[in-house]
C-alpha cells in the first residue's frame, strides 16, 4: 500500500493522497445515504451505511485511503452520556460531566462492547476495500473529547474546561486518564477489525499554552500511541494537533506520521520534524474552491517536501460546498504532479 509505504518513510512511485471529512457532505452520494439513514448518528450506527460512505471517495476520487466514517464522540455516548446533534449548535451532551459522581456513572467496559458497528463497518469496509488503498481507523484526543464532556458543547473561549484545568487539575488529569485508558483499546479493536492505521485527531489543542499542553494533551496522545507501537509495531499511527505551531520543538513520541494544519508553515514543520516523522499536510482548505489555486498550493507544497517523507492531505477537513470536480482535480493533480 502507497499510504503505508509512505506512513514508514518507504519510496513510493508518487505521494499519496487522502482527505479529512473526505466522506462528508460535498458528495451528493453521501447526502443520499444520510438522509437514508435518517440523522448523523444513526448513520454511524448503521454499519453498512457507514461502510458505503467510507468507500465512496475511493471510487469516485481515488484517493490513496479511506478513513473509517464515525465520530469521535462515540466514545463518551457509548460510556453512558446523552449525545444530540442539534442543526446550528453541532454536538451537545445534555449533562456534562461536573462532578466525581458524574464520572463514575460512566462505564469504559460497556463503550468498547457497544461500539461494534465501528468494527463491523471497518470489517465489512476491509472486505471491499482493493488491496492497494489503506483503511484508517481512528479516534479524538483525550483532551479534545474531554472538552466536549465538560463544556456540554463546542466552546470558542473553553473557559468551563480551562477553569478545572486551573482550580482542580487532579479531576481533570482523572477524566483524561479514564478516556486514555477507553481510546486504547478502542484503537485497538479498530486494528483488530482490519483498520491499517490509526489517526488521532486533536482539534482543540491550541486551546492551551504551551506547557499545559504538553501536561493535559501531548502526553495523552503520546501514551495511546505508545501502547499501539509495542503491541501493533506493523500499523502507522498518526497524529494531528490542530494549531500548534508555536510548539513543533517540543514534539516527540512513538508515533510515524505528523499531520501539520493549514496555519501551521509547511517549511516550519519540515525543518523541525521531518527527520523524525513522515509529514502529512497541509493544504488549506479553502483552495478547493479554485482549480488555479490548487495548482499553486500544490506545487508549492511539492517543492517545499522535495525528497522528504510526505503523505498529501487537506490542512483540515473539506468544507461542504467544495464542487465534487474540484476535489477530483485535488487528487488527481497531486498524484500526477509529484510522480518520482
Amino acid at each position: 500500500m502507497i499510504f503505508i509505504d509512505a506512513c514508514f518513510k518507504k519510496p513510493t512511485p508518487y505521494t499519496p493522497i487522502w482527505m479529512m471529512r473526505q466522506a462528508g457532505r460535498y458528495l451528493p452520494e453521501y447526502m443520499k445515504v444520510r438522509k437514508e439513514a435518517g440523522d448523523f448518528l444513526s448513520l454511524c450506527k448503521d454499519y453498512k451505511k457507514a461502510s458505503e460512505v467510507t468507500l465512496q471517495p475511493v471510487d469516485m476520487l481515488g484517493v490513496d485511503a479511506a478513513i473509517i466514517f464515525s465520530d469521535i464522540l462515540v466514545i463518551p455516548l457509548e460510556m453512558g452520556m446523552d449525545l444530540n446533534f442539534i442543526s446550528g449548535e453541532g454536538p451537545v451532551f445534555e449533562k456534562r460531566i461536573q462532578t466525581n459522581e458524574d464520572l463514575n456513572k460512566l462505564d469504559s467496559q460497556k463503550a468498547i462492547k457497544n461500539l461494534n458497528y465501528v468494527y463491523d463497518a471497518i470489517k465489512l469496509t476491509r472486505e471491499k476495500l482493493p488491496k492497494d488503498k489503506a483503511l484508517i481507523g481512528f479516534c479524538g484526543a483525550p483532551w479534545t473529547i474531554a472538552t466536549y464532556m465538560i463544556e456540554g458543547k463546542g466552546s470558542k473561549t473553553y473557559n468551563i474546561c480551562k477553569k478545572l484545568l486551573y482550580t482542580n487539575p487532579e479531576f481533570l488529569h482523572k477524566i483524561l486518564s479514564q478516556l486514555t485508558e477507553v481510546l486504547k483499546l478502542y484503537l485497538e479493536e479498530q486494528i483488530k477489525a482490519g483498520a491499517n492505521a490509526v489517526q488521532i485527531f486533536d482539534s482543540w489543542a491550541n486551546a492551551l499554552e504551551m506547557d499545559k499542553y504538553f501536561e493535559f494533551g501531548f502526553k495523552y496522545i503520546n501514551e495511546i500511541a505508545s501502547y499501539i507501537k509495542q503491541k501493533y509495531p506493523h500499523i502507522a499511527v498518526i497524529v494531528f494537533p490542530k494549531g500548534i505551531s508555536g510548539y513543533l520543538e517540543k514534539i516527540d513520541g512513538n508515533f510515524d506520521v505528523f499531520g501539520v494544519d493549514w496555519s501551521t508553515p509547511l517549511k516550519n514543520a519540515r525543518d523541525t520534524l521531518s527527520s523524525k516523522f513522515t509529514l502529512q499536510g497541509n493544504m488549506e482548505p479553502c483552495r478547493l474552491y479554485s482549480k488555479e489555486s490548487i495548482s499553486q498550493g500544490i506545487d508549492e507544497i511539492l517543492c517545499i517536501m522535495k525528497n522528504r517523507p510526505h503523505i498529501f492531505n487537506l490542512g483540515h477537513g473539506i468544507l461542504p460546498d467544495i464542487p465534487v470536480e474540484n476535489a477530483k482535480y485535488f487528487i488527481k493533480e497531486v498524484q500526477k504532479r509529484s510522480q518520482k
